[in-house]
C-alpha cells in the first residue's frame, strides 16, 4: 500500500520519529545496505564540472550511475579538500546508486587539489595551520555556504542522472560536518538527509553555533562523533541531541571508539598511531547508507 504523505507537503509532525523507530530502520536498512559486494557495484561515469556560484566559479566532480536517476547527494570536504580520496568517497557512493556531486570548498581561493592527499601532513607544522587558515576562512565566511549549498542543490536538480522526487543527502568530514548542518538548514526542503563524520565546531558558545539551526532543518540526521573529540569537549553530543529534541528532528548520534578524522582513508599517522581505522570506517559507511535508504526514499 503505498504511503498517502508522500504526495503531500511534508510537515513538522512528519518530523516527530521517536528516536528509537529512526535506529530500527537505520540497522535494518542498513544490513542490506552493507551485503552489496563489490563487484555489484552499479557502472558509473565521473565527470569534472564547473559551477557558477555568487562568489566565482567552483571547480567539482560530479559522479553517478551511467543510467537511470537517483537520489543526490552533496559531500563536503574536510579541511584538505577535494582531492582523490574524497574523489574515492563520490565514486562508491554513486556505485551504491546515488548521483554525487563533490565541490572544492575552497574555489574562492584556488582550484583543487591544494592538497593531492593529507597522508603526509604535518598538523603540527606552522606552515600547514598558515595554509589552511585561510583556506577554512573561505568556507565559513557569513553567508557563505548558504549561497554555495542553493547553487549546489539547484545543480543536482538540473541533472537528468537526479530524481528530483526524492530527496538529497549531504554528508560531512571534520569542518564539513558543520557545512552539512549549514546546508541542511538553508535548503530544508530539498535536504531529506544530512550525516556529520567526526564534526568539527557543531556545538560552540557562539550565536551562530550549528546546532542551534536545530529547528530550522527537516532532514533526518546523524551523527558519527570520534572518542578524542568526544573527550574534548563531552557535553557537546548532550546539547546537539537537546537541540533536535527541542526541534522534534530525527537525529541519531553515537561516539564511536576512534579519533577525529578516521573515516578518511588517506589520513596521516599522528604519535605513531594511525588515525584512519578501517573497522569504524566501515560501520560509519554502513550507518551512512541506511540513513540515505530510509530518508531518501
Amino acid at each position: 500500500m503505498s504511503d498517502p504523505r508522500k504526495n503531500r507537503p511534508r510537515t513538522p509532525e512528519d518530523n516527530d520519529l521517536s528516536r528509537r523507530d529512526f535506529v530500527a530502520l537505520s540497522v535494518a536498512t542498513g544490513l542490506a545496505a552493507t551485503m552489496r559486494p563489490a563487484d555489484a557495484a552499479l557502472a558509473i561515469t565521473e565527470t569534472d564540472i564547473s559551477i557558477e556560484t555568487p562568489d566565482g566559479t567552483c571547480d567539482a566532480a560530479f559522479v553517478h550511475p551511467q543510467t537511470g536517476a537517483h537520489p543526490g547527494v552533496l559531500i563536503w570536504a574536510d579541511a584538505f579538500g577535494l582531492r582523490p580520496a574524497m574523489r574515492e568517497m563520490g565514486r562508491r557512493l554513486a556505485g551504491e546508486g546515488f548521483a554525487v556531486l563533490v565541490p572544492n570548498p575552497f574555489y574562492r581561493i584556488a582550484k583543487a587539489p591544494l592538497f593531492e592527499t593529507a597522508a603526509n601532513v604535518d598538523f603540527g607544522d606552522p606552515a600547514t595551520r598558515a595554509k589552511l587558515g585561510p583556506l577554512m576562512g573561505s568556507i565559513n565566511a557569513a553567508g557563505a555556504v548558504e549561497k554555495d549549498a542553493a547553487v549546489y542543490v539547484a545543480f543536482l536538480d538540473a541533472q537528468p542522472q537526479v530524481d528530483r522526487k526524492r530527496g538529497i543527502g549531504t554528508q560531512g568530514y571534520c569542518m564539513g560536518g558543520a557545512l552539512v548542518m549549514r546546508t541542511a538548514a538553508a535548503v530544508p526542503d530539498r535536504i531529506g538527509a544530512g550525516a556529520s563524520f567526526h564534526g568539527g565546531g557543531l556545538v560552540t558558545d557562539r550565536p551562530d553555533s550549528p546546532h542551534l539551526l536545530a529547528a530550522r532543518i527537516r532532514a533526518r540526521m546523524y551523527f558519527g562523533v570520534a572518542a578524542t573529540d568526544d573527550q574534548r569537549q563531552p557535553d557537546a553530543k548532550d546539547k546537539l541531541r537537546a537541540a533536535f529534541v527541542a526541534a522534534k528532528v530525527p537525529a541519531e548520534i553515537e561516539v564511536y571508539p576512534a579519533r577525529h578524522g578516521w573515516c578518511v582513508p588517506d589520513m596521516p599517522t599522528e604519535a605513531g598511531t594511525p588515525i584512519y581505522s578501517a573497522p569504524d570506517a566501515e560501520r560509519a559507511w554502513g550507518k551512512l547508507l541506511a540513513l540515505y535508504r530510509t530518508a531518501l526514499a
